[in-house]
């Protein structure tokens, strides 16, 4: 008997203890970014062209066909699984993307997706919409001008 009270009380204890170790509700850096408004942080630049690599407008000729055989093939291998020309699917329809974004914030997707679908709010809002991240697909800044001319060729 004198065992089973002695357990009790010192699982009793033990709970008082465990109980008492709160955290003092610090905000950690991650928490306090999380907290802010998403694109609070960005540039203007990054509001309307996106976050990644492509810093500044591009300068765009006329459509290459060599380039738009090249992305239809990409887009053909590693996009398709998720998006379609003239539907919603897993992903938004992409044939008139460059009319709903620019050149530089659809490569900034292809080549950052992570960073786009955690910090730019229009990102934010499409993946409420779909409930599905973009996969990084690893796509080099070459193979991601070539599926930008691609869109350009089948969005006319």
């Amino acid at each position: 008997m004198r065992l089973k009270v002695s357990l009790f009380t010192f699982f009793i204890a033990g709970l008082i203890f465990l109980s008492s170790c709160g955290s003092d509700k610090k905000e950690s850096p991650e928490t306090k970014n999380q907290t802010a408004e998403i694109g609070s942080d960005l540039t203007e630049f990054e509001l309307e062209n996106g976050i990644g690599p492509i810093k500044e407008k591009l300068e765009l000729g006329p459509i290459d066909p060599k380039l738009v055989k090249r992305g239809e093939e990409i887009w053909n291998q590693k996009c398709i699984a998720c998006h379609k020309l003239d539907e919603r699917y897993v992903g938004p329809a992409q044939r008139d993307v460059l009319k709903r974004r620019t050149p530089e914030f659809v490569m900034n997707m292809i080549l950052n997706p992570e960073e786009m679908q955690k910090r730019h709010p229009e990102v934010r809002k499409l993946l409420a919409e779909y409930m599905t991240p973009m996969t990084n697909q690893n796509i080099t800044i070459e193979d991601a001008r070539a599926l930008l001319e691609f869109f350009r060729e089948v969005g006319k």
